[in-house]
């Protein structure tokens, strides 16, 4: 019996024991959103031997969830995805990813790859795009290890949004307001006001094996962090997409609105980081390459370092791909404008925590944020990471003024992050032309309808001048 085979069991098992009715076959999409189909128990073990169908447009919408590619025309597709028709793809059970959900005790959720109907994976999907990435740095002899710190809000849900004429594309945003009045970092008190509901996520959290380690006050209103247990990028990645929804479903069921929007259009509102800690470890000698007995960088973490500052700027489409993601690049927030490296610097991009002889040494990217789809950002981290190793960079001499106005920033809007990505041959080089053409297709139609749409600011600037 394979090893597959025997998961399977195991899990028909569970459900079985547990008494579970539905299973949520789901896939990770384009923008690291869970999508897929719910099916009753007796159907499961069918799921399991053939996968299940879903139409191709999954894998073709836009953050609005309308298809932007022409799959009424003849002969379209993507690579080696025929889109005619809107023709099904194949979700395929990955019996590592099975959880049963506290919050919905009749049901559970599988994670599944996507396939076509041939049965052969599709290169540009979530999970294939970072299973490339990791294939490539173990065939140069190391593993990497990543942390996680997530950011988010909570608050009162005043009025869901559901008057039919407010059933848009996207569909309006509801009316909230803040469960906590915030500003107050790390308070005992402003803990104490959210303790049920903050203990309530950190238990859905350990029962499904997310392995939270600190739940924290943030900065802001209703503002709050999770820290989850080192772990490898697949795993972190699945958590990653897990929590986010755990913490939107959760809240939805108490009558509370989570958001992990980037920045927030609310007053007061604080943006929302995510902080990814990473470390190298040498796959022949177990050794943990970012550690040094004294205070100079190792070579390999100087090289590491060096790739993520070298590719930053075609990255950001991966690390932050709305048009709020770039609302949060602002000196002296506690997030990076600019491309520079520091030690324990907070404002920096790349935060170097490689203190002598620990074997806790990494270094924290603080660029990417909420709304990131954690298998495309990992998968950045990693190829640009092996880039400098493969090279042997060196990272140039770290800052101590982040926010100087001499360095290079960081894009400061989508369309400038779609053309660097677009135009670099890195990106090619490592994840194909085809990836390329496809998340370029998928952020310029978004671009594009943010550009097109009067914002406030022009309504009241224009209206009464002219």
């Amino acid at each position: 019996m394979s090893d597959r085979t025997e998961a399977f069991k195991k899990i028909h098992a569970e459900i079985a024991e547990h008494g579970i009715e539905t299973i949520r076959v789901m896939f990770v999409d384009q923008h690291g959103i869970l999508r897929g189909k719910t099916i009753v128990a007796d159907a499961f073990p069918s799921a399991c031997e053939n996968g299940i169908g879903v139409p191709s447009t999954l894998l073709l919408k836009d953050t609005s969830h309308r298809t932007v590619f022409p799959v009424w025309q003849p002969g379209v597709a993507i690579g080696e995805l025929p889109l005619g028709g809107a023709g099904d793809v194949l979700l395929r059970p990955n019996p590592a990813h099975f959880y049963r959900l506290p919050w919905a005790p009749q049901s559970a959720l599988i994670l599944s790859e996507v396939h076509h109907r041939t049965g052969a994976p599709i290169s540009f999907s979530s999970s294939a795009v970072l299973g490339s990435a990791i294939k490539s740095l173990d065939e140069i002899g190391y593993k990497a290890t990543f942390g996680l710190e997530v950011e988010f809000q909570i608050f009162e849900r005043l009025d869901p949004a559901l008057d039919h004429e407010r059933s848009t594309m996207p569909p309006a945003p509801v009316a909230t307001r803040n469960l906590t009045q915030g500003h107050q970092y790390l308070t005992e008190t402003r803990y104490a006001e959210v303790e049920p509901l903050l203990d309530e996520l950190r238990r859905m959290a350990q029962f499904i094996g997310l392995d939270p380690r600190s739940v924290e006050i943030e900065m802001g209103p209703s503002q709050f962090e999770f820290t989850f247990g080192p772990a490898d990028p697949e795993t972190q990645a699945a958590r990653f997409v897990l929590f986010r929804t755990l913490v939107k479903e959760v809240c939805h069921h108490r009558g509370l609105h989570a958001t992990f929007m980037a920045k927030p259009g609310l007053p007061n509102a604080a943006a929302n980081g995510w902080h990814i800690h990473q470390s190298l470890i040498e796959t022949t000698t177990n050794r943990a390459v970012f550690s040094s007995e004294s205070a100079d960088l190792t070579p390999e973490a100087s090289a590491w370092i060096a790739g993520l500052l070298e590719h930053a700027t075609a990255s950001c489409l991966l690390t932050n791909p709305t048009v709020n993601s770039y609302k949060r690049f602002s000196a002296y927030q506690l997030a990076p404008n600019c491309i520079q490296w520091g030690r324990d610097n907070r404002g920096a991009m790349v935060r170097a925590l490689c203190d002598p002889g620990s074997a806790a040494s990494r270094v924290e990217n603080r660029v990417p944020d909420t709304s990131a789809n954690p298998y495309f950002a990992f998968a950045a981290q990693i190829a640009a990471g092996t880039n400098g190793l493969q090279r042997k960079l060196a990272a140039p001499p770290a800052t101590e003024v982040p926010y100087n106005d001499a360095a290079c920033r960081l894009p400061t809007n989508l369309g400038a992050a779609i053309a660097a990505f677009a135009e670099d041959m890195f990106i090619v080089e490592t994840f194909g032309a085809d990836f390329q053409k496809y998340l370029k297709t998928l952020k310029q139609a978004e671009w594009d309808r943010y550009l097109m749409t009067v914002s406030d600011w022009e309504q009241q600037e224009y209206f009464g001048l002219f």
